[in-house]
């Protein structure tokens, strides 16, 4: 079965930084759709914030299974609509990954319900991610560690909610530590937190980041859940029970209304 992923990307920096433009001259968004795509069982296009609604309709989502999202410079510029839209999938199964500065996006602040805030700092640093589940799906084919030559750094306290699993950690040269790769469960829809692609480093290009990034893909596919009603409230009448029952007391709702008020 193919699994359908989307990987949108603000595609900002890369038409205004030089450097950046250098390390992903079609976009960092094409760089990991490319990855993604050396697998046989991914099929991955891209979306970025300059199309209409995003490149994000309604209709294209419900045909997503996995939808990955980096952003850092243009937050308050994606529509609430469609990060509601977003939210609305994610909760009906289909899986999300959020990449790098997505953490202080809408969508990860909306689905998380905190602040979402840490330390940073951007000096080309070391990176050095230790697994730290290593018989998690994510972690399949990696080594017990491994290092990025440049990256920012990101540090603890990170106020997110306490997580399902912790995937990887990070250590910095500056010594800072930070949990660079989270999972969590929303509605029926698996969300992971990868830490590592500041724009202006090769990140995308290494060869353990893809592989994150295509196990990523297979762990927040679901297709059991996907378009599972997770979304509505339906009224249960009961016409419909398993065991007989008596209708008692006063009602708000008339007979055969549906969802709550």
């Amino acid at each position: 079965m193919t699994i359908n992923a989307i990987v949108w990307g603000e595609n900002v920096h890369e038409k205004t930084n030089k450097t950046v433009g250098e390390l992903y001259p079609d976009g960092m968004h094409t760089c990991i759709a490319e990855a993604l795509n050396k697998d046989p069982s991914i099929k991955a296009s891209t979306a970025t914030l300059q199309e209409a609604e995003h490149g994000l309709s309604e209709e294209r989502l419900k045909e997503t299974d996995v939808l990955f999202w980096w952003a850092h410079a243009a937050h308050d510029e994606v529509d609430d609509a469609v990060v509601e839209r977003i939210i609305e999938q994610v909760w009906s199964g289909m899986g999300l990954v959020l990449l790098h500065s997505s953490h202080f996006s809408k969508l990860f602040k909306r689905l998380m319900g905190t602040p979402c805030g840490l330390h940073w700092r951007e000096a080309g640093e070391r990176e050095r991610l230790w697994v730290t589940s290593p018989n998690h799906p994510i972690a399949n084919g990696l080594p017990d560690h491994f290092e990025l030559e440049y990256e920012e750094m990101y540090g603890e306290p990170f106020s997110v909610p306490e997580p399902l699993e912790t995937v990887f950690i990070s250590w910095f040269q500056g010594g800072e530590v930070f949990r660079s790769g989270l999972t969590y469960k929303r509605g029926a829809g698996n969300v992971f937190y990868f830490r590592p692609g500041h724009e202006t480093y090769p990140t995308y290009h290494d060869d353990n980041i893809k592989t994150v990034l295509k196990n990523a893909t297979h762990w927040a596919n679901n297709p059991q859940s996907r378009r599972a009603g997770m979304v509505d409230a339906p009224n249960r009448s009961i016409d419909q029970v398993l065991e007989p029952i008596e209708e008692r007391g006063a009602s708000l709702h008339a007979p055969g209304e549906e969802g709550f008020k």
